[in-house]
């Protein structure tokens, strides 16, 4: 009995293996032929491609538009009265520079942030893309004292901002706490804290900036130590990391801010700090292990590298960032890093790269009414990073907003993002916006997979007008990846 049940067994099995194999292959028939092709992911024993063919572009399907053409599409947008009475544009082929198209191309207008490509493109150039700044503590001039001092790392924040933010920031809280390890290691309670901020000179505000820009949260006054950008809650305190707030009103005195909050996390870690808390330098400090002025670093954080600064810089549009990494640029070139410093050092770097013309700037950020750049400028910052001779200024382009999804071409983030589905994902581009100017520049895919570098400017729009001028500008943008333009 117990041999024929085991027969049984054994022949149920079989039998339910045949049809599953049967179903299998029924299956099999059933979906499409490419899965024959699937391979299994395996590592590469070597590489498989250089990272400036990472990023290769779409290939096209057909010729480039013609001038014609691109003017047919463009002209009846371009002469939108909400545009203002002055309008420039430029669309040309990135990869050999040829203008298709072009009105006004070489007049210099105001760039409100589409400056900040410039400034992307000198930094990436002069520091590359695995550039950190580092927050430091030293040592103090006597003993028992420290200084806090200031890298310019305008991305460092109070404390640990949501784990799903990207990329993360350094922050002051870690930093306090490495500090107090390294204090209490050396058997010290307590200490006396000076803050350093020597590192970047000159004035707080540039040329053409006016008090407003710091209450409307525009920016906070530049200096080489700030937190979260200076950003304030309303009881006017520092802000709190889980509550960003963009455009919230920003502090006239983010140094001195960021060194209290610093102190105040060196007494939650159970470091007393004794007396105020005073501005110095920490080139005073006496001799010691490599660090500022010969002092000896008792800590130190460093930030995200500068390809994810970048791309936060451009997809938020961010003013503090632009300017940090201006006088970075200036302090790595033999520059003063003040405003004419860096825009001096950013002008300069531009120029050795062949842009040499068409672009007067003040700042870093295009915050100033007082910088010019022409629509030509701006496309040839594009095509010069997007080509293929300069892999280290790739995240200029891809930290760039993309239509309908990101940063401020994403819809109720500014006053652009009013896209419609030829755009959607095949526009990525750079927005500028003051009281009176509407500005974008970036890349465009069109009908015919053809990358084309544009810019549009208008400068004297009318404030009640803006939306509107900001609306025909992504209408441009739109036609562009909309049509074939024969």
């Amino acid at each position: 009995m117990a041999n024929r049940l085991r027969v049984t067994a054994l022949v149920s099995l079989a039998m339910l293996n045949v049809a599953t194999l049967g179903a299998g292959v029924a299956v099999a028939g059933l979906l499409p032929a490419r899965l024959a092709l699937w391979n299994i992911p395996r590592v590469a024993t070597a590489p498989v491609a250089r990272p400036d063919q990472v990023l290769s572009g779409a290939q096209p399907s057909g010729a480039m538009p013609t001038g014609a053409g691109l003017a047919a599409a463009l002209t009846p947008i371009l002469a939108s009265p909400a545009l203002g009475s002055q309008v420039g544009g430029v669309v040309t082929d990135p990869a050999s520079g040829a203008v298709l198209w072009s009105s006004n191309a070489g007049s210099p207008a105001k760039p409100a942030s589409t400056a900040k490509l410039a400034t992307a493109v000198a930094a990436l150039t002069v520091l590359g893309p695995d550039a950190r700044f580092t927050t430091r503590v030293v040592a103090g001039a006597t003993p028992g004292s420290v200084v806090l001092v200031g890298g310019g790392d305008p991305t460092l924040a109070a404390g640990p901002p949501p784990a799903s933010d990207y990329p993360q920031p350094a922050t002051l809280a870690a930093l306090a706490a490495a500090t107090a390890r390294s204090l209490r290691a050396q058997g010290a309670a307590a200490v006396r804290l000076s803050y350093d901020t020597s590192l970047f000179t000159g004035p707080l505000l540039a040329p053409g900036w006016t008090a407003d820009y710091v209450s409307t949260g525009n920016v906070t006054p530049i200096t080489s130590l700030e937190v979260d950008q200076g950003r304030l809650t309303p009881s006017g305190a520092p802000e709190d990391a889980d509550d960003p707030g963009n455009y919230r009103p920003r502090s006239f005195t983010p140094a001195a801010d960021a060194a209290g909050v610093f102190a105040s996390f060196l007494h939650a870690d159970g470091i007393t700090v004794s007396g105020p808390v005073a501005e110095g330098t920490a080139a005073a400090a006496g001799a010691g292990a490599a660090g500022a002025g010969g002092t000896a670093t008792v800590a130190a954080v460093a930030s995200p590298p500068l390809s994810d600064i970048v791309g936060w810089m451009l997809r938020e549009s961010n003013n503090v960032i632009a300017e940090d990494l201006a006088r970075q640029v200036a302090l790595h070139t033999g520059a003063a890093a003040s405003f004419s410093g860096a825009a001096g050092a950013v002008t300069k770097v531009l120029a050795s790269l062949g842009i040499s013309g068409g672009i007067h700037l003040v700042d870093g950020s295009g915050l100033s009414p007082d910088d010019r750049i022409t629509p030509a400028a701006l496309t040839s910052l594009v095509a010069l990073a997007s080509g293929a001779a300069h892999p280290r200024l790739r995240s200029a382009i891809t930290g760039m907003p993309v239509a309908g999804f990101s940063g401020t071409l994403a819809p109720g983030q500014s006053v652009f993002g009013h896209f419609k589905a030829p755009a959607l994902g095949v526009v990525q581009a750079k927005t500028g916006n003051l009281d009176t100017v509407a500005a974008m520049a970036g890349l465009a895919y069109d009908r015919q997979g053809q990358v084309l570098a544009f810019a549009f400017m208008a400068d004297q729009v009318a404030p009640a007008s803006l939306n509107q001028a900001a609306a025909a500008i992504d209408a441009m943008a739109t036609a562009l990846a909309g049509c074939g333009c024969r």
